[in-house]
């Protein structure tokens, strides 16, 4: 899926106040009981060092800087980590401290599971080993720490198993399990939300079975539309749709995030790259999920496709990000 939403709002399963939810989640096997990192913070933490501020820094002369600026680059968005990083919980706990040095709460993305993006192939890489990712994610989530975060736990990672071996669904399973015992336990004042695709990916059911056997009751919750562009409406059935699939297989459900960044057009079927696509609401607390989020930055490329044709995962495409202001 590569590097890679507007509703009425309203109560929809899965859909609480995030008080609500962490009473509620301490009664649900395997969850931790951490704190509720919105109430300790005032807000999401804008990024300064975003792939948009950094092109705005470099292109103040340039006529799209001013609406990239005050339409992308102010607003806060996920910072994604991986083998690109660097020291890994030098990377997190350098991002988280300058989040809480401004009591604002930071949304991070882990992105660096062994054959990450396998079916897809844009966004292809990831830890060389089982054993690398062990020991990345533990640095990761100490990096953290008692300071309050919110984590993106593996986008791609199960959405499509469909090119996968049993060992390697089953090695996977157990990473992203093990993930979530390593935040539950050096990160105790993060949220973690498992990755669970988009409604467009596989069956709500299907989705259900992958994310309890990656160990969700462990997690907060599961986050949708990661780097997609279906319409916060369609999400909020989706995540509900799971809820109830994991309610009446393993008794328990899960509050999910949505994705919104690029989701104000809706869909039009492609999912790299294509036309014609805008930003969707800011990133808040409810409007029709737990959060909506700022996950994928608009602008930012999903892989050589599409209207980013000749670019990489993750480039920053200013002309691309300057249309999806407008909706063109």
């Amino acid at each position: 899926m590569g590097l890679d939403a507007r509703s009425s709002g309203g109560g929809t399963t899965g859909a609480l106040h995030p008080v609500l939810s962490s009473v509620l989640l301490a009664l649900q096997p395997g969850t931790a009981h951490a704190a509720d990192p919105t109430t300790m913070t005032s807000g999401f933490y804008v990024d300064p060092d975003s792939s948009a501020r950094q092109w705005v820094n470099a292109n103040p002369g340039d006529g799209r800087a001013p609406a990239i600026r005050s339409s992308i680059a102010d607003v806060p968005t996920a910072r994604w980590f991986g083998n690109w990083s660097g020291t890994i919980g030098t990377a997190t706990g350098t991002f988280v401290g300058a989040a809480a040095a401004n009591r604002k709460l930071p949304v991070l993305v882990a992105y660096n599971i062994p054959n990450r993006d396998i079916c897809a192939g844009q966004s292809g890489g990831g830890a060389g080993s089982a054993a690398d990712y062990r020991t990345w994610i533990a640095a990761f989530a100490s990096g953290i720490g008692n300071r309050p975060a919110v984590v993106v736990l593996e986008p791609d990672s199960l959405g499509d198993e469909s090119c996968m071996t049993p060992a390697q669904i089953a090695e996977r399973n157990a990473l992203l399990s093990n993930a979530i015992t390593q935040f539950n336990a050096k990160a105790p004042n993060t949220w973690v939300y498992l990755d669970a695709g988009n409604p467009a990916w596989v069956s709500a059911d299907t989705m259900a079975r992958h994310l309890a056997a990656a160990g969700v009751s462990g997690a907060h919750g599961f986050s949708l539309n990661v780097s997609n562009y279906l319409t916060t409406a369609e999400n909020a059935a989706y995540g509900n749709a799971v809820n109830a699939a994991l309610r009446s297989a393993k008794g328990f459900t899960k509050p999910f995030v949505i994705d919104t960044s690029r989701n104000g057009n809706g869909s039009n079927g492609a999912w790299c790259n294509p036309a014609g696509r805008r930003i969707g609401r800011p990133s808040q607390v409810g409007g029709g999920a737990e959060m909506l989020l700022w996950i994928k930055a608009p602008g930012e490329s999903d892989g050589n496709c599409g209207v980013g044709a000749g670019s990489t995962a993750g480039q920053f495409l200013p002309e691309v990000a300057y249309k999806m202001i407008y909706g063109f």
